[in-house]
């Protein structure tokens, strides 16, 4: 037999996508997790990708995020797959383009689900999704004058 669902807040909520942006200024961890905040909600993930000094063993300079013109789209995309196979109470994403300096927030996402596990794997999952097949590219700028392009998909 199938367990029965006594309570509403154990389900996802009917619309849960509350934030996805792609963001040409700085980004706030203080507006994903107010928009991820639900009463129903007994775990909230957050994931908060900055820009750092270092890729495979070469010091960073520079760095700047571009993207195609999908790449909202793509987001939202993927985060209504999250919120098919999790029960995602709320569900925000925002990715930053342009010039970042080091320490510069990169990707703000955040999920609430009615258990931490679920909130987890589901956090998880945005953001390995959108790392892997939104078109968002990163162009980095090294100390010994080199630079690379890297692709998101």
């Amino acid at each position: 037999m199938a367990p029965t669902i006594d309570h509403p807040g154990e389900q996802a909520a009917q619309d849960p996508i509350k934030l996805i942006g792609i963001r040409e200024t700085p980004l706030s961890v203080d507006e994903v997790f107010k928009a991820v905040g639900d009463d129903a909600a007994g775990g909230m993930a957050l994931f908060v990708g900055t820009v750092r000094n270092h890729d495979g063993g070469a010091d960073v300079d520079e760095l700047g995020y571009s993207c195609h013109p999908s790449a909202e789209a793509e987001m939202r995309r993927i985060a209504e797959k999250v919120v098919a196979d999790y029960p995602v109470r709320a569900l925000a994403a925002v990715h930053r383009v342009g010039d970042l300096g080091i320490g510069d927030l990169a990707v703000v996402v955040g999920v609430s689900c009615p258990h931490r596990g679920e909130a987890f794997e589901a956090c998880r999952k945005l953001i390995d999704d959108l790392k892997h097949e939104v078109p968002i590219w990163k162009h980095q700028k090294f100390s010994d004058g080199t630079e690379e392009w890297v692709g998101a998909c």
